[in-house]
């Protein structure tokens, strides 16, 4: 049997969900398909991607005579979580009884859902965003309504048109206002969030820099401070030639005169408060100085050298 441990990171890293085009991108096609036949993995949609274990889910649901919802939601329609659900949460009515023993080893939640916010026994894209966001934290419903735009589920107007209210209304609109598409992943949603709560600071995720001779997308950006985020994930140095590529990359950055403050997986998940420590003492100091560098952002890019006419 093929050894799955990379595989099983990136998925870990996603929280039990993840698309084809990631999973390539870190193992190759056919350590991806060796997953799926090993069992490592569970296709649940076209080119989406779960762990075994999140596919249960929707059977107690049905044995509860109820709807897979909120984050087992999120893991059915296949998008990236901040954590994988660690027990199934399941809708029923509201009027619903169910013994202490039907409710052991899941979540439940008693609301009136209509017909159309219910597909195939999962609540709608839509309706699963908005659970999210009104009751999880905000860094955690901003990674899903994140992956939601990202799979083309829900598009950003339904979300800014959407109606919430009731207890978590006022940090649902904020997930609703702020979600972008453009986060490439969970854990470059999770630190968006740490950085959006801290002022005078404006990030945006995936901005493009280019010097004379190099070119670069970042994870999140300030350019107006010449602050660069990146979100380092365990397939970031996946080959020792990828290594080298982020390496330059991250001199050639820095040799523009941008700040670039680099956090794990572990950082960002675990500890929180000290990313947001740093970025904020980073912050400081450059609202404090006098700008001295030139924002490359809108230079034109440069031809890569196998396409450099001659």
């Amino acid at each position: 049997m093929t050894n799955h441990l990379r595989i099983r990171t990136v998925m870990a890293e996603r929280g039990g969900a993840a698309t084809a085009a990631e999973l390539r991108s870190a193992v190759g096609h056919h350590r991806l398909e060796a997953a799926v036949r090993d069992g490592v993995i569970t296709r649940v949609g076209w080119g989406r991607y779960v762990s075994p274990s999140l596919t249960d889910h929707r059977r107690t649901a049905f044995a509860l005579h109820g709807v897979t919802s909120h984050d087992s939601a999120a893991a059915q329609h296949g998008w990236s979580t901040k954590w994988q659900p660690k027990q199934p949460t399941v809708t029923v009515r509201p009027n619903r009884h169910l013994t202490p023993a039907q409710r052991r080893g899941a979540t439940i939640a008693w609301q009136s859902l209509d017909p159309e916010d219910i597909v195939a026994g999962v609540t709608a894209p839509l309706r699963t965003v908005l659970d999210c966001a009104l009751s999880m934290p905000f860094d955690e419903a901003l990674a899903i309504a994140d992956s939601a735009l990202r799979c083309g589920d829900v598009r950003p107007d339904e979300l800014r048109d959407a109606t919430v209210s009731g207890p978590g209304c006022v940090s649902a609109r904020r997930v609703l206002e702020l979600a972008d598409g453009r986060a490439a992943n969970p854990l470059e949603s999770v630190l968006r969030a740490i950085a959006l709560g801290i002022p005078r600071l404006q990030v945006v995720p995936q901005v493009e820099y280019a010097g004379d001779d190099w070119y670069a997308r970042v994870d999140l950006a300030d350019p107006s401070l010449g602050l660069v985020l990146e979100a380092e994930g365990f397939e970031t140095h996946g080959t020792r030639g990828g290594f080298d590529r982020d390496c330059e990359r991250y001199v050639n950055l820095v040799c523009d005169g941008l700040v670039v403050l680099r956090f794990t997986w572990t950082q960002v998940m675990h500890h929180p408060e000290w990313v947001r420590s740093r970025i904020l003492r980073t912050v400081a100091r450059r609202t404090e100085a006098p700008a001295s560098w030139e924002d490359p952002m809108h230079r034109s890019r440069p031809e890569s050298p196998e396409f450099r006419a001659s």
